[in-house]
């Protein structure tokens, strides 16, 4: 190949990225859209055959003659018309580029217009043969080449059929092969444009898809906490002689804490008692809040069948522990206020040890467990153990979410921590207390996550 033939190649594929770059625009429209999604109507596939159609003109308007044959790549509209739009397409943008190649005339214009035609009724072929899906960009390649080397052949047989024999390998070599290999090229990277496109799309399905899981997820765990907000007591107790309050965040949207003041009505003590609950499911999310939920209600129940908190518990244990099919188990401290007695009989069960801070004092009693958690072993005994409360005492029940929440150092929180915060705050009321754990709490661990769900309940004593 001479090199004046080498610089007008170069002027041909400068044709071909503007060609490229027209058809990169149009694989985004919606027109192209609707033949992504099999739908294209008749309007959409006859605007498709004026646009490829147009291509090929275009293809064949910029050529480089060369021994009487030009060299230009008037087949691209109609086979990528064809391989990703059908034989309609294909076809039509064929003869669209054969009648202007006609209207050309000139030397070989039959041999030159017949090949539009042939490369749109071949590719589109192609298309219906796999299934009216895009070719990948190896097969397109492939396909092209196979197209334009049985155009190339035909218009070359019809050339010596003219007379033109004698320079036919010549223009076989310098003219079919730039050809065949410049439409190869641009075939190529247009099918490798519209799988990118193809690919965007499936990205962008399977991520609103995503997306939309992800909301439904979401507003379920948000039902689903409201529901388990609801199972949390709606406001604190009336009951004499005992300031209390509470306050549960779960670590998820929802978690496996829980606190609960037990009215009178609805459990068999005088009404110089209350019942007071804290507990936490081993685990954390939905799996945790379902269990809560079982537990909550299977000691509620129990607790309206029996006066003594040890036997409510060991009735209760067997029901959970049966229905502990993946190895969950409670913590949990059930304990009865009287303000006759002054005292609280309790039972803990396998819970982190509540803490009595005795007014005017740096004594503090921890109520250290009775038994082990609930729903590990049916069939066991809990001990029930009272403890007498006087003027100014305050009680604190928390969760090991409290205890072992972690700072950036993975430094935990501690009871120490907990045992001077309390402290700190003796003198404020049970709510205060309760908001100024939190606080100290969340300011320990800065910018660290919540690991663990965070449950509070504190019981302030006024005797007087």
């Amino acid at each position: 190949m001479d090199t004046g033939l080498l610089v007008d190649s170069v002027k041909l594929f400068e044709m071909v990225s503007v060609v490229m770059v027209i058809a990169y625009l149009f694989s985004r429209s919606r027109f192209y859209q609707e033949v992504l999604e099999h739908r294209p109507t008749i309007a959409t596939q006859g605007i498709l055959v004026l646009i490829f159609g147009i291509l090929s003109i275009y293809g064949m308007s910029s050529g480089v003659n060369y021994y009487g044959a030009v060299v230009n790549i008037r087949d691209l509209g109609p086979i990528i018309g064809g391989l990703s739009c059908g034989p309609f397409v294909g076809i039509g943008a064929g003869i669209i580029g054969a009648c202007y190649r006609l209207s050309v005339g000139g030397a070989n214009v039959y041999a030159a217009a017949l090949g539009p035609i042939i490369s749109g009724i071949c590719s589109g072929i192609i298309f219906l043969v796999y299934k009216r899906e895009i070719v990948s960009t190896r097969n397109a390649i492939i396909a092209t080449i196979g197209i334009e080397l049985g155009v190339s052949i035909l218009a070359l047989i019809i050339r010596a059929m003219g007379g033109s024999t004698s320079t036919i390998l010549t223009v076989f070599v310098n003219v079919a092969l730039p050809m065949i290999c410049l439409t190869a090229i641009a075939a190529g990277i247009f099918t490798f444009i519209i799988h990118n496109l193809i690919k965007e799309r499936q990205v962008q399905a399977e991520k609103e898809k995503l997306e939309q899981e992800i909301a439904k997820k979401e507003a379920e765990l948000s039902i689903a906490a409201d529901i388990q907000k609801s199972f949390l007591p709606d406001s604190l107790p009336d009951f004499p002689k005992y300031e209390m309050a509470g306050k549960s965040i779960p670590a998820k949207e929802v978690g496996g804490d829980f606190f609960d003041f037990m009215p009178l009505e609805l459990i068999p003590f005088s009404k110089t008692q209350m019942g007071i609950m804290i507990a936490d499911v081993a685990g954390k999310g939905v799996p945790a809040a379902l269990f809560m939920a079982l537990s909550r209600i299977v000691i509620r129940i129990s607790a309206l069948w029996f006066k003594n908190c040890a036997d409510a518990i060991a009735f209760a244990n067997p029901m959970i522990t049966h229905d502990s099919k993946t190895g969950m188990f409670v913590t949990l401290f059930l304990g009865i206020l009287d303000n006759e007695t002054m005292t609280m009989s309790y039972v803990n069960a396998g819970h982190n040890p509540p803490l009595v801070i005795r007014a005017g004092t740096d004594t503090i009693e921890e109520l250290k467990p009775t038994g082990i958690a609930i729903g590990v072993i049916e069939d066991i005994s809990f001990d029930q153990n009272s403890v007498h409360l006087y003027d100014g005492d305050v009680i604190v029940l928390y969760t090991d979410g409290v205890t072992e929440a972690i700072n950036t150092n993975t430094e935990e929180f501690g009871v120490p921590r907990l045992i001077k915060t309390i402290q700190d705050s003796v003198s404020l009321p049970s709510q205060e207390i309760v908001n100024t754990i939190v606080t100290r709490v969340s300011d320990f661990c800065g910018k660290q996550p919540q690991h663990d769900d965070i449950t509070l309940l504190v019981i302030k004593v006024h005797n007087s």
